[in-house]
């Protein structure tokens, strides 16, 4: 028998730090909300079977409206209303999931997840039966006192950046909630799915390379970052004079893969930024052209 896999995408954060009116899932990334891109991927991915989106209750039939039903987004199956806190929204889309074998749970304001890291995940959960896209620290990191000196450095290279998708066996992730649930979980302090399983269940969870383009949008400083990436990538597709027909794209993918597409002196990855849909609709509005 198949089994399914099944995507939990929140989009219920107040965005506090956006200091907008208009929540960050739903700020503009080159004509489109930010939250469609991440939802897009998930669409396109062949081993997904349903999505559900988390959001806030008044913003419910805005997303199934302005978002699902205008950018045919065939595979969300529900959108279901959030709770106060983060855990809190997983929890209520763990228990509309249903039967699957398993989740793979992603932040609504990460626009970047690709094909390429979804298949890495997929991998490493049916393996190991927990995982977590992440990144190696860039800065060295030291834990404070509380008079703010700090009292111990690091290991820097034993310290990684966790990101989302965070990707479980369905039953032993709903099966931790479900026991977190039954204690004094406010004071937990849970800042992401897999601390769940790991302080629930003592499970081990296998960090999987995500991508340092994979970032969420948090503040305005966030979302200018956003924008320059796609910039940087198209630019540097458009230098490169790369033909935009089925086939060369399949090439491209192929040659660069590890190569990188080279802009200005950065490595720009187009497994890791290109294939997002951001960049691939920017560059078919500017060329008039459709990129598959």
């Amino acid at each position: 028998m198949k089994e399914k896999h099944t995507a939990i995408v929140l989009a219920a954060g107040s965005g506090k730090r956006m200091h907008s009116q208009v929540q960050k899932q739903y700020m503009d990334l080159f004509g489109k909300p930010v939250l469609y891109y991440a939802l897009r991927q998930f669409e396109e991915c062949e081993f997904i079977d349903e999505v559900i989106l988390v959001t806030k209750k008044d913003e419910i039939a805005y997303c199934r409206e302005q978002i699902v039903e205008v950018y045919h987004l065939q595979k969300v199956k529900d959108i279901i209303e959030g709770g106060e806190e983060r855990y809190l929204s997983v929890y209520n889309a763990l228990k509309a999931a249903g039967a699957c074998d398993y989740i793979y749970i992603h932040d609504g304001a990460r626009p970047f997840v690709n094909q390429e890291m979804l298949q890495r995940l997929k991998e490493a959960v049916c393996t190991y039966g927990a995982c977590v896209a992440a990144v190696p620290s860039k800065d060295t990191l030291k834990l404070a006192d509380e008079a703010l000196f700090a009292k111990e450095t690091l290991k820097r290279s034993e310290v990684w950046n966790i990101q989302t998708p965070q990707v479980f066996a369905y039953p032993d992730i709903l099966g931790a909630y479900e026991k977190m649930m039954q204690e004094d979980h406010t004071k937990m302090g849970i800042t992401d799915d897999a601390m769940v399983l790991e302080k629930m269940e003592g499970q081990k969870v296998k960090l999987v390379e995500g991508s340092y383009y994979n970032i969420k949008i948090t503040t305005p400083e966030d979302l200018d970052i956003a924008e320059i990436f796609v910039k940087k990538c198209i630019a540097a597709f458009v230098r490169a004079g790369r033909s935009f027909s089925r086939s060369g794209i399949r090439s491209l993918r192929r040659r660069d893969m590890k190569s990188g597409i080279a802009g200005q002196g950065n490595r720009l990855h187009w497994p890791e930024l290109f294939q997002s849909g951001a960049a691939r609709f920017e560059l078919s509005r500017r060329t008039g052209r459709k990129v598959p």
